[in-house]
């Protein structure tokens, strides 16, 4: 057998047999692989950074690793993008790259890149493979590091040699790699503390990241906050843990986060966060953050302990084997619910932020997008989005009630990720609806997989804000540099209903509120991919916002101030 084929059979051994991949020179024996291989499929991308969001929005979307595969020299650095936003995502991406032969590494070979070194700080590990005998043991260890305790990418090389290769050895079924095993339990003492703090305070709170989500601990993070009957606010990369209607959920919180869950930061006592690595568009100024709290941080990564932000006390562990814990105990000291005057001051001002959104001016207000995709869509359906206003936008009023159905670039906010992580969470989930909300500047930086969702028969239904603008940076110029909106303007000459022509597709273009609903109804109706261009006020901004280095009682703008309400006074 050639290493190419020991390739994809270690691959579907372990569960994987789709793939998306671009070729080139280094990797055809590869690709002739899986020319034979009836089992295995390629999703043919036409860029390699859409091949690693791709990978990465399937893996979000199923919890298993997600692969893409690029040629050398450029392809593999055109992965780069995608690594960094699964890496700081905590996302398990398994990324394949060829190389020059063995004997030309070093030698500026015709597209040599020494991706070993420019992978190094955007992976979890990375490996080259310069024997065919080694690539099954290999593979292995990659896909176990990459899913194991807190995921993320793994980038494998592939010279030539060990893809034309002969295998001259049997073959392991298993690899055995450090630190990669289940956590330890947390100690009994340490769960005891954390149980006696949670019923010993009047004021407390619990800080969801997106490690709870990583754990799928959804379950065991509903059960904790009902039990208690305890305010709860997440991370960007929590969405859809708790269900966002649920009347204990305050919502996002930092630089772009709500006021209710801001205010519940800066008035807790005491603050439990949950796999969550406290980012500074969270904190904003770390030293005004939750001074009053004692905060307690649990984490399966012992690296994020104090990292950003000094805490009290730390659980380092799987966060769904210490809420089991937790609960266990609470339930013997328990009865039954109570309300306290915290927990009722909290949903009071949870309605505050609740504002209507259904507003039908024209231009389109963009809040009233999110509302008719709201009512178009099911529970179980996937939101992706690129990066900007509008994947703020998404993240306040869309409501999603299930974990891994809104997936989104937090700690590298990348813009043009949304519609290749559209395509690779229908890969992952066939039987549902994927809408990828995306802002025309975003949009269009991965505009030419149109041609994959065309030639792959996959459907994945761009929604596009589209005001003409780079809306974020616009927004910040407008707030900020008092209008000077340098090099933000697009102009109006990308006419996204004539793109989806060119591709073979169709487009809809909406232009007032009451042309939405039936826009969105036919394009989730069609077969194909159908692009629906939303023509959005060309300056609304998506506020509560913090100013640059400010805290989060500095946030300005929402529904609390437009309801008078005083939001940080005790």
């Amino acid at each position: 057998m050639k290493g190419s084929q020991m390739i994809l059979n270690t691959l579907k051994d372990n569960g994987v047999n789709t793939t998306f991949g671009y070729p080139g020179g280094s990797v055809i024996p590869l690709f002739d692989a899986v020319y034979n291989d009836n089992e295995f499929r390629n999703i043919l991308v036409r860029h390699e950074q859409a091949a690693a969001h791709a990978a990465d929005g399937y893996a979000r979307a199923s919890g298993n690793v997600g692969v893409a595969i690029a040629t050398s020299g450029p392809g593999a650095t055109n992965l780069v993008t995608g690594l960094g936003t699964a890496y700081y995502d905590s996302s398990p991406v398994l990324a394949f790259g060829g190389q020059v032969s063995v004997n030309f590494l070093g030698k500026d070979a015709f597209q040599e890149s020494d991706m070993m070194g420019i992978t190094l700080p955007i992976t979890k590990h990375n490996f080259q493979i310069r024997n065919p005998d080694d690539i099954n043991a290999t593979i292995r260890k990659a896909i176990k590091i990459a899913t194991s305790r807190r995921p993320g990418p793994v980038y494998v090389e592939l010279p030539k040699e060990c893809q034309v290769g002969d295998i001259t050895k049997p073959n392991p079924k298993t690899a055995e790699v450090l630190n990669c095993g289940p956590m330890p339990r947390a100690k009994k003492e340490d769960i005891k503390k954390l149980a006696d703090g949670l019923l010993n305070t009047q004021a407390p709170l619990i800080l969801v990241g997106g490690g709870v989500l990583l754990a799928n601990a959804s379950g065991q993070i509903n059960k904790l906050i009902e039990l208690l009957n305890i305010p709860v606010a997440t991370t960007l990369m929590a969405k859809g843990v708790i269900p966002d209607n649920h009347p204990l959920n305050l919502g996002m919180i930092g630089m772009h986060g709500r006021k209710s869950a801001n205010y519940a930061i800066m008035n807790a006592d005491l603050i439990v966060v949950l796999g969550c690595r406290f980012s500074d568009r969270i904190t904003g100024d770390t030293d005004a953050f939750a001074r009053d709290a004692k905060i307690i941080q649990i984490d399966i990564d012992s690296s994020e302990i104090n990292k950003n932000i000094d805490i009290d006390m730390s659980i380092i562990g799987d966060v769904k084997s210490i809420l089991d814990d937790l609960l266990a105990v609470l339930k013997m000291k328990i009865k039954s619910p109570k309300q306290t005057d915290w927990s009722k001051k909290m949903k009071k001002i949870k309605q505050l932020c609740c504002c209507d959104i259904d507003i039908g001016k024209t231009p389109i207000d963009p809040r009233k997008v999110i509302k008719e995709i709201n009512a178009a869509i099911k529970d179980t359906d996937i939101v992706t989005t690129g990066v900007g206003q509008h994947q703020m936008y998404a993240a306040h009023f869309l409501e999603r009630k299930y974990p891994r159905t809104f997936i989104t670039s937090g700690g590298f906010g990348t813009m043009g990720s949304g519609f290749p992580f559209a395509i690779g969470a229908k890969i992952a989930k066939p039987d549902v609806e994927v809408i990828d909300i995306d802002g025309d500047g975003s949009f269009i930086m991965n505009s030419q997989e149109l041609a994959t969702c065309k030639e792959e028969n996959i459907k994945a239904t761009p929604v596009i804000l589209n005001n003409n603008y780079l809306g974020m940076v616009r927004q910040w110029l407008e707030i900020f540099y008092g209008r000077r909106y340098s090099q933000v303007g697009l102009g109006n000459t990308t006419d996204f209903v004539k793109m989806a022509d060119a591709y073979g597709l169709e487009g809809i273009l909406v232009e007032k509120p009451s042309e939405i609903k039936d826009a969105l109804k036919e394009a989730m109706g069609n077969d194909e991919t159908t692009i629906v261009n939303i023509m959005i006020e060309k300056e609304s901004n998506i506020l509560p916002m913090l100013p640059p280095g400010g805290t989060l009682k500095e946030a300005f703008g929402g529904c609390m101030e437009q309801a008078g309400y005083e939001c940080f006074e005790k």
